[in-house]
């Protein structure tokens, strides 16, 4: 009997440390995998906070632009105000000029049109628009007596006589409405056709 359990006791041993051994190689792969876990978790952790330090640092970028573009209007702002400041600066006689300037619609030969309107907010400065043109315009003296408006930056005059007025572009040497006359000018162009002036070309009537 003894034989036989000796036999059975050397046959399980073997068995035994096999099993020993593949729990003793299967053990260690527990805190490779939670060491593996560890940094990962780590990234989760931090992840967050590197998303929240992104989000601050947006911020002070946001108000930057921010503050830049107040900023520029704000400079926009005072070019406006020193520009407008500039325009009023119109001297007596060219103020007096303006008073005689004609306002409103007023024909012009071939079927067009000019309106003339005084501004309100800028006493002395006029705004002639028509068809496909616009412009804003100032009393200019001149030594003929005929009244002249200028716009210096587009480059159009208009010019005012007794009897008629019109519109020239400087820039391209061009009349962009000629024969132009209000209710004023036409009452004086019918009495020079009536009455028209002495040429200065014909000879001066004799004296008895």
């Amino acid at each position: 009997m003894k034989p036989i359990l000796l036999a059975a006791a050397l046959v399980l041993i073997p068995a035994l440390a096999s099993t020993q051994a593949a729990s003793a190689d299967k053990a260690p792969a527990k805190p490779a995998a939670a060491k593996s876990g560890t940094p990962s978790a780590k990234a989760t952790d931090r992840s967050p906070a590197r998303d929240a330090g992104k989000q601050t640092s947006a911020k002070p970028a946001a108000r930057t632009e921010t503050s830049s573009r107040t900023q520029l209007k704000s400079a926009a702002n005072q070019v406006a105000t020193g520009i407008m400041a500039a325009e009023e600066a119109l001297s007596p006689e060219e103020l007096a000029i303006a008073e005689r300037v004609h306002v409103g619609r007023i024909a012009c030969e071939l079927g067009q049109h000019v309106t003339v309107t005084a501004d309100p907010a800028a006493p002395g400065r006029f705004n002639i628009e028509g068809k496909g043109f616009k412009y804003r315009m100032s009393p200019v003296a001149t030594t003929t007596g005929a009244i002249r408006l200028e716009d210096q930056r587009g480059g159009a005059v208009w010019l005012q006589i007794a009897n008629k007025s019109m519109l020239m572009d400087q820039k391209r040497g061009q009349r962009l409405a000629d024969e132009c006359m209000s209710a004023e000018q036409t009452v004086v162009a019918e009495a020079l056709k009536k009455n028209p002036p002495p040429s200065v070309l014909e000879p001066a009537p004799a004296a008895k």
